[in-house]
């Protein structure tokens, strides 16, 4: 395994990665693009315009330019699996965390639609939707004095397990962790956004693990 280091919030660091990945000489086999970050909070007065922008460039905008550079070779050879990690959080508007949430929607939207182009190359798109994992995204995203930043979590390498495991089979998509994220999930195809939003913002208020 051979380490990069790059800032994918830069378009500059995505092409050092894309590079990086062509100078091995190895085709890719599989294509895991799980980076994300975010930014909890209120987005009028409470988050800076430089945090959400640098979750859209990073949560949207590298997503799209490295699938763009590195998905073409995959076809070409007509193999190989991709994972896309999403989040049970695309499934529903999320207050205090609005633009983490829109942008794990466009990264569901986007994976699947790649599914369907790709579905008669060999090359195959699962998209990954965990719900809260215990990692350092709270922290980062300065949430930790929320329920769900608070709260129960996932484990790391059970979600990363189902993920590859889902990958490699080819699965159209998966929904990693607890029981309760696939709750979650089913109830977001029938649940009004007006309600969504409601609880999430009962989840994700600053103070509310208080």
């Amino acid at each position: 395994m051979d380490p990069v280091r790059a800032d994918l919030t830069r378009a500059e660091g995505v092409e050092e990665l894309a590079a990086a990945v062509a100078a091995t000489g190895r085709p890719v086999d599989a294509l895991a693009l799980n980076a994300g970050r975010g930014a909890g909070g209120e987005f009028v007065g409470g988050t800076t315009l430089a945090d959400e922008l640098a979750v859209v460039d990073l949560n949207v905008r590298s997503t799209v330019h490295l699938a763009k550079l590195l998905l073409p070779g995959m076809v070409r050879r007509g193999a190989g699996r991709v994972l896309f990690t999403s989040s049970i959080a695309a499934t529903m508007p999320g207050p205090f965390q609005a633009v983490y949430n829109a942008s794990k929607s466009f990264v569901q939207s986007f994976a699947e639609a790649l599914r369907n182009e790709l579905k008669d190359t060999g090359v195959t798109v699962t998209p990954l939707m965990p719900g809260p994992t215990d990692t350092e995204f709270f922290a980062r995203a300065e949430m930790e004095d929320t329920r769900v930043g608070s709260g129960r979590k996932d484990d790391p390498r059970t979600v990363a397990e189902q993920g590859f495991a889902a990958m490699m089979r080819g699965d159209q998509t998966v929904t990693a962790g607890s029981l309760l994220n696939k709750v979650q999930t089913a109830a977001g195809k029938i649940v009004p956004d007006k309600l969504k939003a409601a609880q999430h913002r009962r989840m994700a208020e600053p103070g509310s693990g208080s």
